[in-house]
């Protein structure tokens, strides 16, 4: 992979500092689908172990006092420095960012209006490497939070596809690809395939690595995934995102994204965090984030 390349995806984040100041999501008058007759459902957490993998899982229904929108530190932060501030139950990382400026390589939009934007940083728009490939990054999925009359909806988009109709737009999370419906690889992911072989692969889509993603329910309910290494089998353990795309429609999710992995990837809930990269010993590998969804 290129050195500057695509950091902040799977293989590229680095050890650095971080800052508890962040942009969190002001109180509105969002409310989800439901009334005050309707019993209040719960979010439900679980963890599966599976052969190559534990993964700890989300499930957040629609017709619940819960909301998930995205959150900005000014600096990198750890997921607990998110959920405080903001009175979070619930924190998943989110996006991509250079660890070097610290600065996000995908959208994110809170309250209507932009927050970051990949074409203001600098690292990556003057990377003549980049160069071929910045109009594709410009236009990766997103998690999107609608407001459609008095109710939260969300959605799986391109950066560029036009919102639901009738509703207003109210915030996004980019990063990518997008896994469901289908597998968007070679659109997002920048695969490069020459004579059958992997000429470039950025994103190590076949390796089985840490990884986070969130999806879309039938129902409008949203689950939250994170894949994380096996003490005992650290370099022969985690998924591909073939394997990630197949687990969320597993769980029924109809779309889903890819958020960023390997050392980023980890889930806060109820006061713990969960990481998904292990070192040589087994023991968590605790790093910082840009932006991450949050549950309140």
């Amino acid at each position: 992979m290129l050195g500057l390349a695509f950091v902040g995806l799977e293989a590229a984040l680095l050890y650095v500092s971080y800052s508890s100041s962040a942009v969190l999501p002001a109180a509105s008058g969002l409310r989800a689908a439901g009334s005050a007759a309707t019993p209040i459902a719960q979010p439900r957490y679980e963890v599966r172990s599976l052969p190559q993998a534990e993964v700890h899982i989300l499930m957040i229904p629609a017709k619940s006092q819960y909301r998930v929108m995205p959150a900005l530190s000014d600096k990198v932060a750890m997921l607990k420095d998110f959920a405080d501030p903001a009175g979070a139950i619930a924190v998943i990382n989110g996006g991509f960012f250079d660890p070097e400026n610290q600065q996000s390589t995908s959208y994110v939009m809170l309250q209507g209006k932009s927050i970051a934007d990949p074409k203001q940083n600098d690292r990556l728009t003057q990377n003549p490497n980049l160069a071929p490939y910045l109009d594709k990054i410009f236009d990766r999925s997103e998690f999107r939070q609608y407001l459609c009359g008095q109710t939260v909806q969300y959605d799986i988009a391109r950066h560029g596809d036009a919102g639901l109709s009738n509703c207003q737009l109210v915030s996004a999370l980019g990063a990518g690809p997008g896994l469901l419906p289908e597998l968007n690889l070679q659109p997002e992911s920048f695969l490069e395939i020459a004579d059958g072989a992997v000429v470039r692969d950025p994103i190590d889509y076949d390796r089985l690595s840490p990884r986070s993603a969130v999806g879309i329910l039938p129902d409008g309910g949203v689950v939250w995934v994170m894949v994380a290494q096996k003490s005992k089998a650290i370099d022969a353990s985690g998924m591909t995102l073939q394997q990630l795309s197949d687990f969320m429609k597993s769980l029924g999710a109809t779309k889903a994204l890819n958020l960023d992995g390997g050392g980023s990837a980890s889930l806060y809930y109820q006061g713990e965090t969960h990481y998904g990269k292990l070192d040589e010993q087994g023991r968590a590998i605790e790093r910082p984030v840009k932006s991450v969804l949050l549950v309140k």
